[in-house]
């Protein structure tokens, strides 16, 4: 359909989707889909509009506004708006748009890991991929493509893992992803042994202080609760996959006597080691 609005050029079109209940279910689902080209002075301010909303600018610039927030976009950058929240956006110059509104039971999920609450405006290296799988969609409703659920589904994601993987990489240059990765590797490879919060520190080269924030920040776990919950983890495999004895698992994993060992398992998994390997293995 071609768009009646004021201040958009009359060239411009929009397709409206309705999925199938598999899809509302299940995927992520594209429920209006346009391609619009706005004239200087264009502003539209809604309080709430059920979706998510995706907008590639292929040209000229504009403002977004979302909550307290207000960001300058421009071409070749992306913005993800969470359309349920109040929401303004005003075109500076003429400014050409690719736009998805979109939802699903994750598409929440990937608004939150790509935003984090903030950082609506993703600029990616290359928009290639994209911008590809965008104008598919686009291209799927305007040439009255037949194009099912799942397709469409796979199309969207691969979307939102291009913005977050752009997102990871910008937060890991900034947070230091990279070191707590790093001291993860070499926590899998002493596991069996007694490290210690200022020898990750070291490692890490930062104080034991700022390592177990920063730790904590990037893996959920303070540095002692994920070597613990790594080796329950390892000892869980163990106790199903082999023959070893507890004895000989808990000084496998490091831990410092029998009885720690079976404690420490006992508060996480709730059963002993000696019951997770009996009602387990009699239900494989």
């Amino acid at each position: 359909m071609l768009s009646t609005e004021r201040l958009v050029r009359k060239d411009s079109d929009y397709y409206i989707y309705t999925p199938g209940s598999l899809a509302s279910n299940l995927f992520l689902y594209p429920s209006i889909v346009g391609h619009f080209t706005y004239q200087s002075g264009y502003r539209l301010s809604r309080d709430s509009f059920d979706s998510f909303l995706c907008i590639y600018v292929k040209n000229g610039c504009g403002t977004i506004l979302s909550g307290k927030e207000r960001y300058e976009v421009s071409r070749g950058q992306i913005i993800l708006l969470d359309c349920y929240q109040p929401h303004t956006y005003e075109v500076n110059q003429p400014w050409e748009t690719l736009w998805m509104h979109f939802d699903g039971v994750q598409a929440r999920g990937y608004y939150d890991a790509i935003t984090q609450g903030k950082n609506l405006v993703v600029t990616l290296s290359s928009t290639y991929r994209f911008e590809k799988y965008l104008t598919k969609i686009y291209e799927a409703f305007r040439d009255s493509t037949p194009v099912n659920d799942a397709t469409l589904n796979n199309w969207i994601v691969n979307m939102m893992t291009e913005l977050l993987v752009s997102r990871e990489s910008t937060d890991r240059s900034a947070n230091g992803s990279d070191v707590i990765e790093d001291v993860v590797s070499y926590i899998m490879e002493h596991l069996s042994e007694d490290v210690s919060l200022e020898e990750l520190a070291k490692k890490a080269s930062l104080s034991p202080f700022y390592f177990s924030r920063l730790f904590k920040k990037e893996t959920g776990f303070t540095p002692h609760d994920y070597i613990l919950t790594t080796r329950i983890n390892h000892a869980k495999f163990l106790l199903l996959t082999s023959s070893l004895s507890i004895k000989d698992i808990c000084f496998q994993l490091g831990f410092s006597s029998e009885s720690a060992f079976c404690t420490a398992f006992k508060k996480k998994i709730g059963e002993t080691p000696s019951e997770f390997r009996t009602n387990h293995t009699t239900m494989l």
